[in-house]
């Protein structure tokens, strides 16, 4: 038989939403009459914009037309795309970029793990913790760490606490560290990251000689004119960061997948004998070799969300889910909840009830409200004690949810 990366036999038994997924079909197929409320899972339920669907059905009807049908397009995305994220994304914040430094892919949460390849074995990785399990994951995959251990957390792995005391923002690391994840809006905890502590951030990542990789998924939820949507709103950022952005939560993209990463050409590594590497031209051969590109028609709808119609509807869909974190901050802190987030972000982070874990919480939202969240464990050691609540769905689901939520017997 073939040997296997026995790396892969490090992960934990299951990824977090596959084992969410298993405990509520188990507790549906008991319980055949229960109407449950998803809130666990960040997945999207309003549809694409109107905008976006008629780009789509155009290009849709481009691919049946022999003069306008196209094969393989270039897999760095469309120049249509590029120059659309270039002028709306950036330009419009003050911020300069190339078309060489946009990579157009089919999810960030394939980026965030994938961008890990181009980086030596020996790299020293910080995460916040909680943290976005991707992001751990693929850094065992790759042989980076050791066994976890009773606490939750990977030998060789720096984890950087995001808690209450810190405003679940967390310090810079102790010692020198190579990689860093970032994420703000931050999923799961729903804190952001201010100007001057992005900035404290970059410094460290130029001194340290780190890179960044900054997952700004959630961006279009900032509400706060004060609060950077892009880390190159940061001087000297472009020479240690890698931003990834996304469509999914903004235009509904879940489902059709289309996203995109920005590597500056300043953005050096370097080789074994300490020489400059441009990171740029690594992920540029590594994005060549293993993609052939996002479809055209899904680049064309994309495209659409930076029309002027396409940026209303999109902002549409983000008020709608801004209010719904509203109303379930709201409802859980007047029903006695210690509640944070859900505002510049679509996800609130609530203290567990006295008495009980982040699973045992789950189970008992679960059996009696007939509510999905997710156990703040899921995210790391430091969730432990809290759950995650997600804004996308359905109003008068959220309203529901809130209202079973509210009475729901916890006794201390």
């Amino acid at each position: 038989m073939a040997p296997i990366n026995e790396h892969y036999l490090k992960l934990k038994a299951g990824y977090l939403f596959p084992e969410i997924g298993r405990r509520v079909r188990a507790f549906q197929e008991n319980n055949p009459q229960a109407k449950i409320i998803r809130l666990g899972i960040g997945d999207v339920v309003r549809p694409l914009p109107s905008s976006v669907i008629q780009s789509f059905h155009a290009a849709v009807d481009e691919m049946g037309d022999p003069k306008a049908f196209r094969g393989y397009g270039p897999e760095q995305g469309y120049p249509f795309l590029i120059d659309a994220i270039l002028e709306h994304d950036f330009k419009a914040r003050g911020v300069t970029l190339k078309s060489s430094e946009i990579f157009v892919s089919d999810g960030s949460k394939c980026d965030t793990g994938n961008i890990q390849e181009i980086f030596g074995a020996a790299c020293r990785v910080a995460v916040t913790d909680p943290v976005y399990p991707v992001y751990v994951d693929t850094q065992v995959m790759a042989g980076r760490t050791g066994m976890i251990d009773a606490q939750g957390r990977y030998e060789g792995l720096t984890y950087l606490p995001a808690t209450e005391a810190n405003g679940f923002s967390p310090d810079l690391p102790k010692g020198k560290i190579d990689l860093i994840y970032l994420c703000s809006p931050n999923n799961p905890t729903g804190a952001v990251l201010t100007r001057a502590v992005l900035q404290r951030w970059v410094d460290y990542a130029r001194q340290n000689r780190a890179v960044i990789f900054f997952d700004a998924a959630y961006e279009a939820f900032i509400t706060d004119p004060a609060i950077p949507h892009s880390i190159y709103e940061i001087a000297g950022a472009e020479e240690v960061a890698i931003e990834f952005r996304s469509f999914s939560k903004t235009a509904g993209f879940t489902g059709t997948r289309c996203a995109y990463l920005v590597v500056p050409e300043a953005l050096k590594g370097e080789d074994a004998s300490g020489n400059p590497v441009s990171i740029n031209a690594l992920w540029h051969r590594r994005h060549t070799t293993k993609f052939n590109g996002v479809s055209y028609p899904v680049q064309r709808a994309a495209a659409a969300c930076y029309s002027p119609e396409g940026k209303i509807q999109v902002q549409e869909t983000v008020a709608y889910y801004l209010e719904n974190a509203r109303l379930i901050r709201a409802g859980l802190a007047q029903a006695g909840f210690s509640v944070s987030g859900g505002v510049n972000a679509p996800y609130l982070w609530v203290k567990t009830p006295k008495g009980l874990d982040s699973w045992g919480t789950f189970d008992k939202i679960l059996s009696e409200a007939h509510v999905v969240i997710t156990p703040g464990s899921g995210f790391g050691p430091a969730g432990e004690g809290f759950f995650r609540i997600s804004a996308f769905g359905l109003r008068e689901d959220v309203v529901e949810a809130v209202t079973r939520l509210s009475a729901v017997s916890f006794v201390p």
